[in-house]
């Protein structure tokens, strides 16, 4: 039996098609929705069309970190099912999924959890195998250099090009969206670090949860999940941008400790202060003003952000 969080934030139509696509599964019990005050009728919709839902109507956005810990609370402290889903409200769970998951812990007992293969709205596989980071995929992967270099070995590596994705394998960790987690490993290991408002709390979670395990996180590509990536934080794009580079600056500084989390902190600023520069430069010689304009503000605030990190180190 699998017991399912989902925090959602103004998604109200993406949910509901996630929900319609688990909540006949008979593998599911209980399905807590934690909605992070949301104001396009996400609450009425839920309690309207989905009653089997327990749907908590938070009063303040919480961010996906605590969200999820509201959720994995209550249940935790209402006698769980052997494995617990942390699944995002822009995904539609293919038929057979979560029972595919479940065999594959079943028949893996060393791993803390799994997760399937993702594809994007148009059927194509979206990439989710990850190795953890090291301080060069930090500075290369999503960032301008990275954009620019698509191709460099630390970008690869760390997305785990190397390997063939078309068979049931063992990995660091695995993109957020929907991981299958055991019980029991949340019970001792903890829940989310609640200090990363959006991004890279799963890697720090499936960090911890998984250190001294041999084997880490299963990935199972038998199962297929439809992941419509990012529809909530893309309704703030500048804050989703400074958002994603804070919580990865937090993330180095637990994984690897201040000095290395300077260097990239560092690296990053000088990157951004680059894409500056090239947005003046083509403001300057009259191409698509309005939009140049629009991101040399959106870097300069992200600089900012940067420059003096909320990474909350304490």
């Amino acid at each position: 039996m699998i017991d399912v969080v989902i925090v959602s934030w103004n998604t109200r139509d993406l949910l509901r098609d996630c929900l319609k696509s688990i909540v006949l599964d008979p593998l599911v019990g209980r399905i807590v929705v934690v909605d992070n005050a949301s104001h396009d009728g996400s609450v009425s919709m839920v309690h309207t069309e989905f009653p089997q839902v327990m749907c908590m109507a938070e009063t303040v956005n919480h961010g996906f970190a605590k969200g999820n810990n509201v959720g994995l609370t209550w249940l935790l402290d209402h006698q769980p099912a052997p494995y617990i889903c942390c699944l995002n409200p822009d995904t539609v769970v293919q038929p057979g999924a979560l029972a595919t998951l479940v065999g594959a812990l079943e028949r893996n007992p060393q791993v803390i959890g799994c997760g399937p293969e993702l594809r994007y709205g148009d059927g194509s596989v979206q990439s989710s195998r990850r190795r953890f980071p090291t301080l060069g995929t930090y500075l290369c992967e999503s960032t301008p250099l990275g954009q620019r270099w698509p191709q460099n070995r630390w970008q690869r590596w760390y997305r785990y090009d190397d390997i063939p994705a078309h068979r049931e394998q063992a990995v660091d960790w695995l993109v957020g969206a929907v991981l299958l987690m055991r019980t029991e490993i949340i019970t001792r290991r903890g829940l989310f670090d609640p200090r990363f408002a959006l991004y890279a709390e799963e890697v720090e979670w499936q960090r911890r949860l998984s250190a001294g395990v041999a084997q880490r996180m299963l990935f199972v590509p038998q199962a297929v999940v439809v992941h419509f990536e990012g529809q909530s934080s893309k309704q703030m794009p500048v804050q989703r941008h400074i958002w994603f580079y804070q919580s990865r600056l937090r993330e180095v500084f637990l994984a690897y400790g201040m000095p290395t989390m300077r260097v990239a902190q560092l690296g990053l600023w000088l990157m951004f202060v680059g894409e500056v520069l090239v947005e003046m430069c083509k403001w300057a010689i009259g191409h698509k003003r309005q939009m140049r304009r629009e991101r040399i503000s959106g870097y300069v605030q992200l600089l900012g952000a940067l420059w003096q990190p909320d990474i909350r180190l304490h």
